[in-house]
């Protein structure tokens, strides 16, 4: 049974920074496409940001790019975002799961809330 654990998540003035980690054991999830997706309250879930199986390729949404970045560490089954310049508009659930196939049950998430 494979099940993703996010976390990293907390509270963080704006301009700060946080790591999120997704975990997941099985070796289904080396080899899938993996991202990072949020969710405000009412609003619908986005990916922003996105990562090859192999590392060797990642994608942003523009509303985050130039200060997240994605990376992997297959070898601990582990997906990473890196978030920096946070803005009040970035706070959401984060959660991890695959890209545009192979998705998993979704996790709890990890909340990340940009405030002073």
């Amino acid at each position: 049974q494979v099940q993703l654990v996010e976390s990293g998540g907390g509270l963080v003035q704006p301009g700060g920074s946080l790591r999120l980690s997704c975990a997941a054991s099985g070796s289904i999830f080396v080899i899938k496409t993996m991202g990072w997706y949020r969710q405000a309250p009412g609003k619908q879930r986005e990916l922003v940001a996105s990562i090859t199986s192999g590392g060797d390729s990642t994608d942003y949404a523009d509303s985050v790019k130039g200060r997240f970045t994605i990376s992997r560490d297959n070898a601990k089954n582990t997906v990473y975002l890196q978030m920096n310049s946070l803005k009040p508009e970035d706070t959401a659930v984060y959660y991890c799961n695959a890209v545009r196939s192979g998705y998993m049950p979704w996790g709890q998430g990890t909340q990340v809330t940009v405030s002073s």
